[in-house]
């Protein structure tokens, strides 16, 4: 049991977890016909709960298709709650003395701060403004690239639709630019 205990506190290796998510893919498709994605979800929670006297046709077709997502997106965030909280890691993040000396360098004093920056998190009026609009921006480029990242680099590349190449090219060249330009801005 200690052995089982421990194998779940501690980070998977990338050669373990990168085939398991790859593998959910033929998977899916396999069990159930189903695309591996989470991104459709805001989209079928906006058509649950939008008001009979509202009528947008974007959110008019049989959502209740589609709990198996929402039961998929409430799995997820589980886990995520039990691997962040229930199996956390009391020790605190393992970083080389180049990484440390980079992040001091930074203006961070502890590896904590890098993993939760308080400039960023702190509620003021400015960093929740900067959040928001972030979080907007990830979900109007979500919808307008067609999915998210994951779905893209996963599923997309995965079953080989050419418009998901130019997808994560497009997001991995707006997320460069974005940490090395804008953010640095943002934060002076």
């Amino acid at each position: 049991m200690d052995n089982l205990l421990y194998w779940l506190y501690q980070p998977w290796p990338w050669y373990v977890a990168g085939p398991l998510i790859g593998l959910m893919v033929p998977l899916m498709l396999f069990v159930g016909n189903r695309s591996f994605g989470i991104s459709n979800n805001l989209r079928h929670l906006c058509a649950i709960t939008q008001p009979r006297q509202v009528d947008v046709d974007f959110f008019k077709y049989d959502w209740k298709e589609h709990t198996w997502s929402l039961v998929f997106v409430i799995g997820t965030g589980l886990g995520g709650f039990l691997a962040g909280v229930v199996f956390a890691n009391p020790e605190p993040v393992a970083l080389s003395p180049a990484a440390l000396a980079m992040v001091e360098s930074w203006g961070f004093a502890a590896p904590a701060d890098l993993l939760v920056p308080p400039e960023l998190f702190d509620p003021t009026v400015r960093n929740l403004t900067f959040l928001f609009t972030a979080g907007v921006l990830v979900g109007f480029g979500t919808r307008y690239a067609g999915g998210c990242t994951s779905g893209h680099a996963i599923t997309g590349l995965s079953t080989l639709q050419l418009a998901s190449v130019y997808a994560v090219a497009g997001i991995f060249a707006g997320g460069l630019l974005s940490s090395w330009l804008l953010v640095p801005l943002l934060l002076q």
